[in-house]
Order: structure tokens, then C-alpha cells, then sequence
């Protein structure tokens, strides 16, 4: 929130894990920040997205910009396309009215093993192996990209719509891995929950480090921010 141009507005973090919370909703005003909400690890739409980056045969926390390049190649109105759609919200992550999901963790290898999903579940849900990188992109896997791609989109506006009713904020501030995926951000935009939005572009250790620096200055010695 520190770095953006607005005095006031909502915060929403949407990120595979930070310590623990995965996502949260929290209000900036002045030099200070107020966290409203928070949904903790596993439940995570930045591991949801992650665990199909890589079931599609990219690489988990660089290639998730591929998979969204994916889905454009999807066909929206395919029967496959709705039924994968079906399918993961049916198996694999309940979605809330306030953007609150859960994730069947019987999918998701993350949390205790070493890969990101049980491949043989996904197999026999999906009807289709895990790519092998590399491996041939057919329209299944352009279909799968972008049906995780829609729900990912419907999310992110469902948290959006309870961040602007927790707040009243007529702004919003994002920031973390999934808050770069622009293609939502667009749409996002264009539903005009708010009237305008700032995306912190570094979702990693340097927005971290942004981020301490800022807190140090206008939370530790209450320096007043500028615009």
C-alpha cells in the first residue's frame, strides 16, 4: 500500500503462502495499514493456480505467466472446457460468496509431499496425464489453462467485492503473485467495483524488502506519507 498514489483504499494480497496467510483484506489510510481479513495456508488460490501450472508442464513460481498466455487458446463455449470448469469447482475448491475457498486437500500434494497434486487423481478427474515439459500443448491443456484461468478470474472479483464492502473504499491496492496476473486485473477493472486500482509489481523478496522499509519509515517513526 505505501508506494501507491492513493491516500486511502483497500488492500487485497492474493499469493500462494507468505507465513501463513495466503491471501488477506486489509484498508490503508495515512501511513496506516489495517488487516480485515485473512485466509490461511492451504487454502490458496495462488497454489491452485500453481498446482496447474504445473499438471500443464510449466514450472511452479516462474511459469504461471504461461499458463495464462495458455488459456487464450481455450475455446470458452467447448464442452470440455465447461466440464473441466465443473470439475474443479465440484473436486477441487469450494468458493464462497465473500471469495473465501477451501481446497480439497485429497488433490494437493503441497502441503506434505513433494510435488504439487496427486498426479493419478488429476489423471482420472481430468482424463488427461500431466505434460511433460516441453511436451506437445494440445487444446485439452489449452482448455484446462483456461478454465482454472475463469475460476481464478471469479475469485479474485468475489474477494474484490468484499474488500470495497469492508472498507467503503472507492480505491484498491493489490499486491502478491496472483494480483500480477493481468488478464484478471483487467477484468477486475472493468467491473468497476472501484475507480481505480495500483498493483505493487514486485511479488517477491524486493517487494518485501519495499514493503519493510516502507513500515520502518511511516509505521515505526510515524512519518506521514506524501502525494
Amino acid at each position: 500500500f505505501f508506494p501507491s498514489p492513493f491516500e486511502e483504499a483497500a488492500i487485497l494480497t492474493i499469493d500462494g503462502v507468505g507465513e501463513w496467510a495466503t491471501a488477506s483484506i486489509g484498508m490503508g489510510s495515512g501511513n496506516t495499514i489495517k488487516i480485515l481479513r485473512e485466509l490461511d495456508f492451504p487454502h490458496s488460490l495462488g497454489l491452485l493456480y500453481s498446482a496447474f501450472t504445473y499438471y500443464c508442464g510449466f514450472k511452479v513460481n516462474s511459469g504461471e505467466y504461461k499458463l495464462m498466455g495458455l488459456a487464450p487458446y481455450g475455446h470458452p463455449g467447448a464442452g470440455q472446457t465447461l466440464a473441466f470448469k465443473k470439475k474443479i469447482l465440484e473436486h477441487l475448491v469450494d468458493v464462497r460468496q465473500d471469495g473465501s475457498i477451501l481446497l480439497n486437500m485429497d488433490y494437493f500434494d503441497y502441503a506434505t509431499g513433494l510435488t504439487m497434486c496427486n498426479e493419478k487423481k488429476w489423471q482420472q478427474l481430468f482424463g488427461i496425464p500431466k505434460r511433460e515439459p516441453e511436451g506437445e500443448l494440445d487444446q485439452a491443456y489449452m482448455d484446462l489453462a483456461l478454465a482454472i484461468q475463469q475460476v481464478t478470474e471469479e475469485i479474485i472479483i468475489l474477494m474484490a467485492k468484499t474488500a470495497q464492502k469492508l472498507t467503503g473504499c472507492r480505491y484498491l491496492t493489490m499486491a502478491g503473485g496472483v494480483a500480477l496476473n493481468c488478464v484478471a486485473n483487467g477484468k477486475l477493472l472493468r467491473e468497476k467495483i472501484f475507480d481505480d486500482i495500483w498493483i505493487q509489481p514486485a511479488a517477491g523478496d524486493a517487494g518485501g524488502a519495499l514493503g519493510a522499509a516502507y513500515a520502518a519509515w511511516h509505521i515505526g517513526q510515524g512519518k506521514p506519507r506524501q502525494f
